[in-house]
């Protein structure tokens, strides 16, 4: 919105053709290196740890705190790119994204490295806190399912493409360089979309400063609790973070219970679709968390594969949903989500229980053409989700949207994985099995939810 005349700017059915492939470039680009450097640092920990001379336990937290600071700080950053415009909280992630980077190939010690890796966290959640909400400003709205399935196609790549790149990069130089090739593309990324992103409306109420300390205190804690309470951790301090955690809550949505766009956009989960489609999200992840933190161990340590045949293994989940992502946001130009969303969460439920039924000695073809198959229902249903969430919010409140896809996506996983653990805590070698079997019960769970967006009725814009 326009701070001298008080009225929005005229938001036009997305960009020109030729400005749309170089704004999509940058975007795309940004995300790529978002999701390239969750997969990379993995891969680092232990290059990282001999390099530092620290411990694994303690390396593990260079992975942790780019997680913390995505998770504490997707909302608020999305409800503060609804202020300043969508354009400018991606460009300032990523410049600090950018230059975090260069903090971390120059770290010189672990307590440096976990400083950079925090900010770098913070670049990170700018960058997607916004994502998808700068996609749909992007694509004019007869093609917003092809976007969006484009968003799922990077995503998914970067993903499956990470660990390779990884390695390759390991193979001939040392670990900084992980993240110093960051530098260039951030650099290219800036860039271009100083030229060519599109200009968002924005909001003329006041960034809600205490909202955003409740909110981040809330979602930390929450995160931290279901972490806890998986690894066996006191049971009173467990619960003692969950009651905090209420406790947050309620005194957060007290506070925003009257704010025309609150930071937990409590007006968006009125509207049924919407939030149907958010706790779809959150069922699909947490299928995804229970997945790839239970077959590495089962890989492993059951049927006593390599790290390399376990990688092998892995990718064809991730492969897929690079091939499927795409043809389902095509399709849901012209269908349901929740009919395609639906359908995709079946086929993911139906995935994990064959994987929970492998023979004792599965060969490779039965591993392989069942993660196809999870990725296949995975993929399917991923971009026809994303537009419904999008297009169930007003343009007006994009980024929150946008930030609660993101914020989403790390619940889930985050569940997922806290529940693996819980199943291996459980039930020892056998507890892979059990997660597999949990993440089927998601995955129908989330199927029930889709197809009920076929009969909700959808709210005014």
């Amino acid at each position: 919105m326009d701070a001298i005349s008080g009225k929005f700017p005229p938001v036009t059915d997305g960009l020109p053709p030729e400005r749309r492939r170089w704004a999509l470039l940058a975007v795309f680009t940004a995300l790529a290196m978002s999701a390239l450097d969750t997969a990379i640092a993995n891969v680092a920990l232990p290059a990282i740890a001999n390099d530092l001379h620290t411990t694994p336990a303690d390396v593990i937290w260079v992975v942790n705190v780019y997680q913390i600071a995505m998770v504490a700080t997707l909302l608020p950053v999305a409800a503060l790119g609804e202020i300043v415009g969508h354009q400018r909280i991606y460009l300032w992630g990523l410049l600090l994204f950018t230059v975090a980077s260069l903090g971390c190939a120059c770290a010189w010690s672990l307590p440096s490295l976990l400083v950079a890796r925090f900010l770098q966290g913070l670049g990170a959640a700018g960058v997607m806190s916004v994502n998808t909400a700068l996609v749909r400003f992007i694509y004019p709205s007869r093609l917003h399912g092809r976007g969006f399935g484009n968003n799922a196609l990077v995503v998914a790549t970067a993903f499956t493409l990470g660990p390779t790149i990884a390695s390759g990069i390991l193979s001939v130089g040392s670990w900084p360089w992980l993240f110093a090739i960051n530098i260039p593309f951030g650099v290219a990324a800036i860039l271009i979309g100083l030229k060519t992103l599109p200009q968002t409306p924005r909001a003329t109420h006041a960034f809600d400063y205490p909202g955003a300390l409740l909110t981040s205190a809330c979602l930390c804690l929450f995160i931290f609790g279901i972490g806890s309470a998986a690894h066996n951790t006191s049971l009173w301090l467990v619960i003692a973070v969950l009651i905090g955690t209420v406790v947050l809550g309620a005194l957060l949505l007290r506070r925003q219970a009257d704010h025309p766009a609150p930071m937990l956009p409590i007006d968006l989960f009125r509207r049924p679709v919407f939030a149907l489609s958010v706790a779809t999200a959150v069922c699909s992840f947490a299928v995804q968390g229970l997945a790839f933190v239970s077959l590495p161990f089962y890989f492993e340590d059951v049927l006593h594969r390599t790290q390399v045949e376990t990688g092998f293994f892995m990718t064809p989940w991730s492969l897929v949903v690079g091939i499927m992502a795409p043809i389902a946001g095509r399709l849901s130009d012209r269908h349901p989500a929740g009919l395609l969303g639906g359908l995709g969460l079946v086929v993911l439920g139906v995935g994990m229980v064959l994987l929970a039924m492998l023979p004792a000695e599965p060969s490779v073809v039965d591993i392989v053409w069942r993660m196809a198959v999870c990725g296949c229902g995975f993929g399917f249903f991923q971009s026809p989700n994303m537009k419904a969430i999008m297009s169930s919010a007003p343009p007006a409140r994009s980024g929150a949207a946008s930030g609660l896809v993101a914020t989403g996506r790390l619940i889930g996983q985050t569940t997922g994985a806290a529940l693996a653990a819980l199943c291996f805590g459980l039930a020892g070698h056998q507890g892979a099995t059990y997660a597999l079997a949990v993440g089927a019960g998601f995955a129908a769970l989330g199927a029930v939810m889709s197809f009920l967006r076929l009969v909700a009725t959808p709210r005014a814009k």
